[in-house]
């Protein structure tokens, strides 16, 4: 697999742009907000979905100005989904560290949540794009319903199979998706590079998502979460609906029991069925089946270092230890 350095190596420079770009977006100018907005740039991720716009712009085109603007827009409307996701899962780590409202309090968090959002809004703006404005709007409705969805099902809880792809369609898979078609649309791509495109992010925010979910039964450690955590959150994800699905109906009820209930140390009851019954044997297989379909997408696409990353970035994604 490839390092992430050689992945990054067709738009370094432009990833350079960003990253100033980023930073300059969240400066606030009263102290507390940004005390808070400066312990949000520390809290740096794998910039996987401005490599993707990035990336998107540049086997289209190139990257322009346009295109590190909309880079920017992507990842503060992802920072600022993620600073309320917390709020609402009551989640007190993210990347191994305290979450904003863990570290200051709820009122904060979304306040500073909605001030991120309130930046896109003045860069897209400022951008003069109904296109790219149009898809960034789309995904964040689709951020909203998927939420709305997962809070919906988290009532009765033990969903399907095609629910939770719903779920990961709408929370993950559409932003990714909007980030390659924004991304070409920035590079002033054609109507059959803008649908490849967003399918491909669309593939590639699936696996991300599946990856994520089997890593949450893994014993790894230093993932940037609890190992766990989604089944203490009350998610049923992927690898536990098929375990549930292929166990006998008395053990299945009975690991439902164990949830619903939720007693000390029931976790790990948990991960043994699952493993037992390898949701994650099955969770792989489907992430596997995801990505051949995803790199089936840039067959339309001449080979090129470019091209090449983003099938490198794919793979990164499925491949990752956290």
């Amino acid at each position: 697999m490839q390092t992430f350095e050689q992945i990054i190596r067709p738009i370094a420079n432009d990833l350079q742009r960003f990253e100033q770009s980023f930073r300059e977006a969240l400066y606030g100018e009263q102290d507390l907000l940004n005390e808070v907005l400066q312990y949000v740039v520390t809290q740096k991720g794998k910039r996987i979905r401005p490599i993707l716009t990035l990336l998107s712009a540049q086997i289209c085109h190139s990257v322009s100005d346009k295109t590190i603007d909309t880079a920017v827009a992507m990842e503060l409307l992802h920072t600022a989904s993620l600073i309320h996701d917390d709020v609402v899962d009551k989640s007190s780590t993210r990347r191994n560290a305290p979450t904003i409202h863990a570290r200051w309090n709820n009122k904060i968090a979304v306040l500073v949540g909605d001030y991120i959002f309130a930046k896109v809004l003045v860069i897209m703006a400022s951008m003069h794009n109904n296109r790219i404005l149009s898809i960034l709007s789309d995904m964040a409705k689709a951020l909203v319903e998927g939420e709305m969805i997962q809070l919906h099902y988290n009532q009765s809880m033990f969903i399907d199979e095609e629910t939770y792809y719903t779920i990961i369609d709408h929370k993950t898979a559409r932003l990714f998706a909007a980030c390659a078609e924004a991304g070409a649309a920035s590079a002033l791509a054609s109507p059959k590079q803008l649908h490849t495109l967003r399918q491909f992010g669309q593939l590639l925010g699936m696996c991300f998502q599946l990856k994520d979910d089997i890593l949450d039964y893994s014993d790894l450690e230093d993932i940037g979460k609890p190992t766990l955590s989604d089944i203490r959150d009350n998610k049923v994800t992927l690898p536990l609906i098929i375990a549930l699905r292929r166990a006998p109906l008395a053990e299945a009820e009975q690991i439902k029991q164990l949830i619903t209930e939720g007693h000390t140390g029931f976790e790990q009851s948990v991960q043994s069925f699952v493993l037992r019954y390898d949701g994650i044997g099955f969770a792989t297989q489907k992430m596997l089946e995801l990505k051949e379909r995803a790199i089936a997408m840039l067959a339309s696409f001449h080979d090129s270092p470019t091209k090449q990353a983003l099938i490198d970035l794919l793979s990164y994604s499925i491949n990752r230890l956290y």
